[in-house]
């Protein structure tokens, strides 16, 4: 028997990016690859002609498209329409394809808005989304549901793996629309650089969020593609198959500030600005059921803003063009 061919859709970005690494540290397996101008995952005819051609054994679908809450509130027909193209023609083609194992990688916005913490595997479809980003959410809980219903009917093997807020290289730094690590990171090291006296932070710093190292989601996503069959559905149900992927452990907005000023050298004062929004007070991850099945995280928080904040300061010419 030859080689593993594995596809990662979404190479690129920065969940793909961390799988290829993984992927090539670990070995045993042939990772393939295809930019978005070789390969259309929004074209069902290029998707499908694709597989037919590469004779793939694994897929890791990676591929979305992804933004913040501002671009979410501009273009919502655009995510929920990518995604379910992306989503369904990668999936309903490595199906033709003969293809067995496929993870399908999600995120924590399918959950309810008002979910019990930490959110079990088993709030899905309980309660209302966050209406900011409901249209990406419903593509990804599409996406759980089309690799259900394909293990239901025709008895594939493709599996779903939701992470909580990543964080890590490859990762958006841009100054308007990024996440809250990246652009905290980005606006604490101009501060430093500048020998500002203060960074002003959004909201009170009571909120308590969770963050996984992207290094440590592609770990998780490797470890429990590659988990033997009845040990995966030993741990899931037909229809809730999904896994959490976190840390299981979170902090306040305040401590990633003041984590943030220390890795970035910051040596100003930190001022919340409560007239801004918090957003939900809590969000985190219930990951007994990962835990379970043999994956843990081994990144704290510190080490890995460090090594984030190395990779950031290695292409830092490159993120002001941003």
């Amino acid at each position: 028997m030859g080689t593993k061919r594995v596809f990662v859709a979404g190479h690129r970005g920065m969940v793909g990016s961390a799988i290829v690494r993984q992927l090539e540290a670990v070995g045993q397996c042939e990772v393939v690859t295809r930019t978005r101008d070789e390969l259309d995952l929004i074209s069902q005819a290029d998707v499908r002609s694709f597989f037919e051609a590469e004779a793939i054994d694994q897929v890791y679908l990676a591929a979305a498209k992804v933004g913040g809450i501002h671009a979410n509130n501009t273009y919502p027909a655009d995510f929920i329409y990518d995604n379910l193209m992306i989503e369904a023609n990668l999936i309903q083609a490595a199906h033709s394809a003969g293809i067995q194992q496929l993870l399908f990688l999600g995120s924590s916005c399918i959950y309810p808005k008002v979910a019990d913490q930490p959110m079990k595997e088993e709030a899905l479809l309980t309660g209302v989304l966050e209406p900011t980003n409901e249209p990406y959410a419903i593509a990804k809980i599409a996406g759980i549901k089309l690799c259900e219903s394909f293990n239901r009917q025709y008895g594939r093997d493709y599996r779903s793996a939701m992470p909580t807020n990543l964080y890590g290289p490859n990762d958006n730094f841009h100054p308007d629309n990024s996440h809250v690590i990246p652009g905290l990171m980005r606006r604490f090291h101009e501060a430093a650089q500048e020998g500002s006296e203060e960074v002003v932070v959004w909201g009170s710093g009571k909120p308590m969020r969770e963050f996984l190292h992207v290094d440590d989601m592609a770990s998780a996503c490797v470890h429990v593609m590659n988990l033997d069959v009845q040990t995966y559905q030993a741990h899931t149900q037909p229809m809730l198959s999904h896994i959490n992927v976190g840390t299981g452990v979170d902090c306040t907005i305040r401590e990633l500030a003041e984590t943030m000023a220390r890795v970035t050298g910051f040596q100003g004062k930190l001022m919340f600005d409560d007239s801004k929004p918090d957003g939900t007070p809590r969000k985190l991850m219930d990951v007994s059921r990962l835990r379970s099945l043999g994956w843990e995280a081994g990144t704290s928080l510190e080490e890995g803003l460090t090594d984030t904040y190395q990779w950031f300061l290695g292409n830092v010419e490159h993120l002001r063009q941003q």
